[in-house]
């Protein structure tokens, strides 16, 4: 509902009830509770209506919404949240304390038609409730995995600042949230919901602070939001705070937005123990400033399945990153297996059209030995790196970390500059190109367990050791096409392992290459490959 749609509610006979005929000073010092609660009471009684915050200060505890009724803050108009927690009415569900709670500013439970709106603001004080965490900060050279959050702890504190639990037709625009103490913004267990047009700004040290939290919902559009916080910026969930099923998160539409934090700006997880299916996010931008590698995006897109849980159906593209650590993060583990003892699914996942710049960190696509990531497909995707790296990283050995955490730090350094890939399956790259920092002495692309490869027109930064390009280990059945070596390649493919197979390289220019292809004789097949005679195969 933007302003010029509010105006013109009263001629049309919506009800409108000021907060301020129920007893609410708005003077920022008085607690305004009360009065607030009392006007929602009266819209819902009243069969729904608009509940109107003029300009001023409402200091507030918790305020609970109600179906058919819509809080509108106007411009100039404050909900400042309380510093003191007694003033939180407790919301059973979610544990009592913790990144979740039961502590929240706004809540509504099982309400349909219900509607937070306006250019007005919410301001949470967040910073009243985080204290210095008194850990000694790591040194510049590890700065690259380190997070800035690290440097603060949080007390409890009401998180998700505005919570929204088994609602229908919900709808969030234009309003500022800003200063959150934990989590902004969730929709648990919500069925048509959109959310647009909202600004969310918390400290880049604000620890959790998470943007908008979308669990276990269906039907949902989040459309020309700027969020600028701590944590996650949007952070797709399956789990049931609430108990009972967990919902499949489904038919969700993300687009036209700008993200920026210290955490990741698309992250699905972690909690995965359950589905996604139908998701796609497209036409925005994921960036930082020229700040402090601790204070940036640890990945642009994160998608991480490792609690049982399944994706499936999840297209990304036209996004634009600067100055992210890591653009593109796909990872599937088993933090909590299922009954059987397996992880979830990863599956059916595109993601093209992406610009990276600034990028310090690799790309990658890992799953597990014998349970892959399946049926992925990056295309037209350009990612140029910042950061050189050292050529005893090519040949480190990478663990499985089959039940930690998910991040794109999680393994280290990797052995390839731009994207690592392992036990994959179906895995389409098509035009990838990787730009790299001078002196990087890495392979741009690793492939390690993959079974059906098709590369196709790719292209890459010459490396400055002696590693390849690309190098395939154990990988079955790859397709490489339209490939050109750069300038000053020494070699450009090499392929290991007893139980590849089946590779073919055809229509490819390497003839910039010293050695265009090492391998095991007669384990590479060529198709109008230029010198090919000089192979060595």
């Amino acid at each position: 509902m933007n302003r010029r749609d509010f105006l013109a509610l009263a001629p049309a006979g919506v009800k409108i009830f000021d907060a301020r005929n129920s007893g609410a000073a708005a003077d920022g010092r008085t607690l305004d509770t009360r009065a607030i609660n009392a006007a929602v009471d009266a819209c819902h009684e009243a069969g729904g209506g608009v509940v109107y915050l003029a300009p001023g200060i409402y200091l507030s505890g918790t305020v609970v919404l109600k179906s058919n009724v819509t809080l509108y803050l106007e411009a100039g108009a404050t909900l400042l949240g309380s510093k003191n927690l007694a003033d939180y009415t407790l919301h059973a569900g979610p544990p009592e304390k913790g990144d979740a709670n039961q502590k929240h500013l706004i809540f509504a439970r099982d309400a349909e038609n219900v509607g937070l709106a306006g250019p007005g603001r919410i301001d949470g004080q967040g910073p009243a409730f985080w204290v210095p965490s008194g850990r000694v900060t790591p040194l510049a050279e590890d700065a690259w995995r380190d997070v800035a959050t690290y440097d603060w702890k949080p007390l409890d504190r009401a998180s998700p600042l505005v919570e929204f639990a088994g609602c229908r037709y919900l709808r969030i625009e234009d309003v500022r949230i800003e200063n959150a103490s934990g989590w902004t913004l969730r929709p648990v267990n919500c069925d048509h919901v959109v959310i647009r047009g909202i600004f969310i700004k918390n400290p880049v040290i604000g620890p959790n602070t998470d943007g908008i939290d979308p669990t276990g919902c269906r039907n949902l559009t989040i459309s020309d939001c700027t969020i600028d916080t701590g944590d996650d910026c949007i952070c797709l969930k399956s789990e049931n705070p609430y108990g009972g099923e967990v919902r499949v998160t489904k038919n969700v539409t993300i687009t036209n937005c700008v993200l920026t934090c210290c955490c990741n700006g698309l992250k699905f997880g972690t909690a995965t123990r359950g589905g996604f299916e139908n998701v796609t996010f497209t036409n925005s931008v994921i960036f930082n400033e020229r700040v402090d590698p601790r204070a940036r995006v640890i990945s642009g897109i994160a998608l991480e399945m490792v609690d049982g849980g399944w994706l499936e159906g999840v297209t990304i593209s036209n996004v634009r990153m600067q100055n992210v650590r890591t653009p593109i993060f796909i990872r599937r583990g088993n933090r909590r297996p299922r009954p059987d003892g397996t992880p979830g699914t990863l599956r059916g996942v595109m993601i093209s059209n992406v610009h990276a710049t600034g990028a310090i960190l690799t790309n990658s696509i890992t799953g597990l030995p014998g349970f892959g990531v399946e049926d992925v497909t990056l295309s037209h995707i350009r990612i140029d790196s910042e950061e050189a790296g050292q050529e005893e990283w090519a040949s480190r050995a990478v663990p499985e970390q089959e039940r930690s955490y998910p991040e794109a730090r999680m393994f280290g350094r990797l052995p390839a500059y731009g994207l690592y890939c392992r036990h994959v399956k179906d895995l389409r790259l098509r035009g990838l190109e990787f730009g790299a920092a001078p002196g990087e002495s890495r392979p741009a692309l690793i492939c390690d367990d993959v079974q059906s490869l098709d590369l196709d027109g790719f292209r890459a930064a010459s490396v400055s050791s002696n590693q390849p390009v690309v190098k395939l280990i154990q990988t079955r059945r790859a397709f490489l096409r339209g490939c050109v070596a750069p300038a000053g390649t020494k070699t450009f493919l090499e392929v290991q392992g007893d139980r590849t197979e089946r590779v073919t390289v055809a229509a490819s220019d390497l003839s910039a290459a010293a050695q265009p292809i090492q391998a095991p004789p007669g384990l590479v097949s060529f198709v109008a490959c230029p010198r090919n005679s000089e192979a060595e195969t």
